[in-house]
């Protein structure tokens, strides 16, 4: 009997690592990528999207300063109580971090999705976040 395949990590030469460990090494490896060529400024903050598995958090950050000028997030009462799924709950931080960047006159910012697909919750927040007057 010839050598088989026990694990379908040994088919990928991923020494060993499971399936999950990979998806999240290769987030990790394409947020650093985006990070390479993405900064943002007082002027034009860089929208920092975090995802959970259960929750969303958004930052608006000045790099060069190296603070936080804006945050929302799905843990804040108002949207933790609200119903509808996580994509419903996304979009109501989008359009929460759009409130608060008008309120402190920030209408352009730079998006940086952290490495994640642009596809479901994450281009949910940043329709709403559009459509409340952030341009990016």
């Amino acid at each position: 009997m010839g050598a088989t395949l026990l694990h379908r990590a040994d088919a990928r030469g991923s020494g060993g690592r499971s399936a999950a460990a990979e998806r999240r090494i290769s987030r990790a490896r394409r947020h650093f990528r985006l990070r390479k060529k993405i900064r943002g400024t007082a002027d034009r903050p860089r929208l920092v999207v975090t995802r959970s598995l259960r929750h969303v958090f958004v930052q608006l950050v000045d790099d060069v300063a190296i603070r936080t000028l804006v945050s929302a997030s799905s843990m804040e009462t108002d949207i933790r109580s609200a119903d509808g799924d996580k994509k419903a709950k996304a979009t109501a931080v989008g359009a929460l971090i759009g409130q608060r960047a008008q309120q402190a006159g920030i209408t352009t910012v730079v998006f940086d999705r952290s490495g994640n697909a642009y596809h479901g919750r994450l281009a949910a927040l940043a329709d709403a976040a559009r459509e409340a007057g952030l341009k990016f």
